[in-house]
């Protein structure tokens, strides 16, 4: 596992992407949300998630590789637990059972970022100048990034707040996810240390990096420049599919479990990954998230692609209302 398969994924996906089309196919098959199957696909990426991290944590501290080869590694891990193993734990956060709460509790710890979970109150707030998940009109991703991840961070905590409070219990107490997953996370980067020594914990801490932060370059490319009207002061208009972008590239959303049909997602998040359709009002990405993914890195591509379907975007929601 090294750097060249990481950028190799970001160059075959786009070209794949567009040879292969889009999807005609709308609407699921109704049965599709009753196969078990489909929950498989989502348990089963744990223990490989799992497994590929132990296998570069031991590589990298064996003293077989090269500093170059220990950075690509830790690039190439990041880059599979971020497109693969956050969008599966998406999936997961959306499941109430403790199983599968249990899963994807293990692998947000394995990159670092367990409050993601609980600041999917996301959900709530998408499309307004509280979500800190939405990116807004005319602000790149370099921008959008620390603005994201302090005020996620920030989030998480005061949803948790919150939710103790309507319990009658202290943001203090142990009951506080916020400082169980602070504790956790601590303890594994002090048992790592023990095992893996010091560069063990650079490469576990560089992956987790890479991961959530190619996870905030999607959260920056599904909601770009689309808002929610304000209907009263801090009230605003119920979320419906223009609020968020979709794209119907059949490899991207093969890859990513159909996360690319994303207003569907946004309207019913109770849905299975499976079930999700493609919404006739919702704004379409000119390409699949491969592509998107490296538009986005570019600010004054992303800008002159993206900006007139933002304007496009918002004239066909007004229209709606």
């Amino acid at each position: 596992m090294d750097v060249h398969a990481g950028c190799h994924r970001f160059v075959a996906v786009p070209i794949v992407d567009a040879l292969s089309g889009t999807s005609d196919e709308a609407r699921p098959p109704a049965d599709m949300d009753a196969n078990f199957w489909f929950r498989i696909v989502t348990w089963a990426w744990v223990p490989v998630q799992l497994g590929l991290l132990l296998r570069v944590l031991t590589m990298a501290t064996s003293g077989r590789l090269s500093p170059l080869e220990i950075a690509g590694a830790t690039v190439s891990m990041g880059v599979t637990s971020g497109a693969l193993g956050i969008t599966f734990v998406h999936e997961l956060v959306h499941r109430s059972g403790r199983f599968e709460r249990a899963l994807w509790e293990i692998v947000l710890a394995s990159v670092s970022y367990a409050h993601f979970a609980i600041e999917h109150g996301h959900h709530r707030h998408v499309g307004t100048p509280v979500d800190p998940a939405t990116a807004r009109f005319g602000e790149s991703f370099y921008r959008f990034l620390p603005r994201t991840l302090s005020g996620s961070l920030i989030s998480a905590w005061h949803l948790e707040v919150d939710r103790l409070a309507r319990r009658g219990r202290s943001a203090w107490s142990p009951a506080n996810r916020m400082l169980r997953y602070g504790v956790t996370q601590i303890v594994l980067w002090a048992a790592l240390l023990l095992i893996y020594g010091a560069t063990g914990v650079a490469v576990f801490v560089g992956q987790a990096v890479v991961a959530f932060s190619l996870l905030e370059v999607i959260n920056y490319i599904e909601h770009y420049g689309l808002t929610r009207r304000e209907i009263a002061p801090g009230e605003y208009e119920r979320i419906a599919p223009q609020h968020s972008w979709d794209s119907s590239y059949r490899v991207s959303n093969w890859m990513l479990i159909n996360l690319a049909r994303h207003s569907d997602h946004h309207c019913v998040a109770s849905k299975r990954y499976q079930s999700l359709e493609l919404l006739a009002p919702a704004p379409q990405l000119p390409a699949g998230y491969g592509a998107m993914f490296l538009l986005a890195l570019i600010p004054p591509l992303w800008f002159r692609v993206m900006n007139p379907r933002v304007m496009a975007a918002t004239r066909v929601a007004e229209s709606l209302r």
